[in-house]
């Protein structure tokens, strides 16, 4: 009982620590992917693909930054540049299979039945993806990483349904650019704040006790 009582607080402590950081690292990541979507829509329409799917390497590459050195507290052993490439790369992805799959309406005319197979697994690859990749990392330091996988898509579920909650009411048409972007960044923040919590109560329960 005395072990666990005193492992308690720090384990609220590196709770307390992953969820400000992480926030702040997501949150400061996702500017990319606004300013890319800025530039697209006011001066370069046909580069909004390939803008957006750099500008999800470099959110990526920021969120894997600000989550790895939180991480090697616990794991002194992490590699954070490997968890970083790993996060960038896995963004990238996410961005791509986003854009390609929900913003395209080439298949839009299939059978329902394909829509929906094909909506799924788009679905499915944004959500894991991040977390897949990732494990290649975390498994070399943690017993039954795989279990991040799951609480990886589970945070990302949330902190896109916080996004999309707050921001899809808000956003109307004929708003301006500087208005749009506002929206879009303060239900980036949410989002973020919700994906934090929720990976970081994963994480508590993941890693070995200090």
């Amino acid at each position: 009982m005395g072990a666990e009582a005193a492992d308690s607080p720090r384990r609220t402590t590196f709770l307390v620590r992953w969820v400000a950081w992480v926030s702040a690292g997501e949150s400061l990541g996702f500017l990319a992917p606004a300013a890319a979507q800025s530039v697209s829509v006011a001066f370069w329409p046909a580069a909004g693909v390939p803008l957006l799917v750099l500008a999800g390497l470099a959110e990526g590459a920021v969120l894997g930054w600000f989550q790895g050195r939180v991480l090697e507290s616990r794991l002194p052993a992490v590699s954070v540049r490997r968890w970083v490439l790993l996060t960038a790369a896995a963004a990238a992805v996410a961005w791509t299979v986003g854009l390609l799959s929900f913003s395209s309406e080439s298949w839009q005319g299939w059978p329902a039945a394909a829509q929906i197979v094909t909506e799924t697994g788009a679905a499915m690859v944004l959500l894991v993806s991040i977390g897949l990749a990732q494990w290649f990392e975390l498994r070399r330091h943690v017993p039954g990483a795989w279990r991040w996988i799951a609480g990886s898509a589970a945070a990302w579920a949330v902190g896109l349904g916080v996004f999309m909650a707050v921001a899809t009411p808000l956003w109307q048409p004929g708003q301006d650019l500087w208005l749009t972007a506002a929206i879009g960044i303060g239900a980036a923040v949410l989002m973020a704040v919700a994906m934090a919590a929720v990976t970081g109560l994963v994480l508590v329960r993941l890693l070995p006790k200090p």
